[in-house]
């Protein structure tokens, strides 16, 4: 079947185009324009263009069918209402609001422009009588934390009876900080590969299956997607088969499974060799944003005279605070994960580089990092 484009840009347009998209009749096209090969099999119903913040892009293959298994298993663990769209309709954690706005028969709300407070608000201000739900990433949450002494961001906020907040991990100071203004924060855990969030504050989805091999979370159950389209060697290697001939979703996620909870502790391969001693800059960036003041920040690998390798601190704020930030930063460190995993810099700017869904640029974050001068420091000192 031919694939239809859509612009993840125009939510209208996409939400027009959803109908189409889970009966199978009318595949979407989001964030890319197809080929003339690009063709897919009857059932599917979106094919998404995706690189995350990090690796090359990717074209997911999602069927008609696990896109519904998603929205329903969402719909009996929080409920379903009418939702406020405040993402991209070109990403999946957008898409699938729609999808849950049509599946639970209501008119989405839009948020007008870009997401801001005030924004929030007056979307918010749309809605009737019925159960409200919207889904943020964590930097959308942190504007309204930091907005809430206004009672109307505040009142705003509590007034959702589930905030799905997915894309990164949030820091648990910003959940806390949620929780004290009334706030129903729900953490997702997912990505396009399984339809969008499949885990929800450590639980699975209904259907959904997670296990741990060789340190690696593997999911499995109906939301997961078919594969990539014009890819068959990394859909060949990212969905494996077990014995007994079920398919699971390779994350690349290192993490725990005990009595069906599921803890993600970092990326796999996000492991830099500073002095001879490997140091997860998972660990380190959790470490750094219980640092007042960092809650936000990004910590990235880079290169290093002496250890080879050493991290930095990318967050956003005033240049005048960063001396005091990097002692703080590296006394955590020290003592959560080890003297040599201490960052080696931090560079602090006005705006953190995001992608277009949100999340952090991890590559142009990188890039700043590395073109940022050395300090005194380093990771063993």
């Amino acid at each position: 079947m031919r694939l239809q484009v859509a612009d993840g840009a125009d939510p209208v347009a996409v939400g027009a185009a959803v109908p189409g998209a889970l009966d199978g009749t009318a595949p979407l096209a989001l964030g890319f324009v197809p080929g003339p090969d690009d063709e897919v099999a009857e059932g599917i119903g979106v094919v998404i263009a995706t690189s995350g913040s990090t690796g090359v892009p990717k074209k997911v293959v999602l069927s008609a069918a696990a896109l519904r298994a998603s929205a329903e298993a969402t719909a009996l663990r929080i409920g379903s209402g009418r939702w406020l769209l405040a993402l991209s309709a070109g990403y999946v954690a957008g898409l699938q609001v729609l999808v849950r706005a049509h599946l639970a028969r209501t008119m989405p709300v839009l948020l007008d422009g870009r997401f801001t407070p005030a924004s929030f608000v007056a979307a918010t201000r749309e809605f009737g009588a019925e159960p409200r739900y919207t889904s943020l990433v964590p930097a959308q949450l942190t504007t309204l934390l930091d907005a809430a002494a206004d009672r109307d961001v505040q009142a705003a906020l509590a007034s959702y009876e589930a905030v799905l907040i997915g894309g990164q991990a949030l820091p648990p100071t910003q959940r806390e900080r949620a929780r004290d203004l009334g706030a129903r924060i729900v953490r997702t855990y997912g990505s396009s590969e399984t339809a969008g969030g499949c885990v929800y504050d450590g639980l699975p989805l209904d259907g959904v299956r997670a296990a741990v091999v060789d340190g690696e979370i593997r999911l499995a159950g109906p939301t997961l997607a078919d594969g990539y389209l014009g890819d068959p060697d990394l859909t060949a290697r990212t969905f494996v088969a077990d014995g007994a001939g079920d398919r699971w979703y390779r994350t690349g996620d290192a993490g725990t499974v005990s009595d069906g909870a599921v803890a993600v502790t970092g990326r796999i391969d996000n492991v830099i060799v500073s002095g001879g001693v490997n140091v997860s800059l998972d660990r380190v960036e959790r470490a750094v944003r219980a640092v007042p003041g960092l809650e936000g920040a990004i910590v990235v690998a880079i290169d290093h005279d002496r250890w080879g390798q050493a991290s930095a601190i990318v967050a956003a704020g005033p240049d005048g605070a960063a001396g005091a930030l990097l002692s703080a930063a590296r006394d955590r460190v020290a003592a959560e994960v080890g003297a040599p995993a201490r960052p080696d810099r931090i560079l602090l700017v006005a705006d953190l580089p995001l992608l277009a869904s949100g999340k952090p640029d991890r590559r142009a974050i990188a890039a700043l990092a590395g073109g940022h001068a050395a300090t005194d420091t380093s990771p063993g000192g």
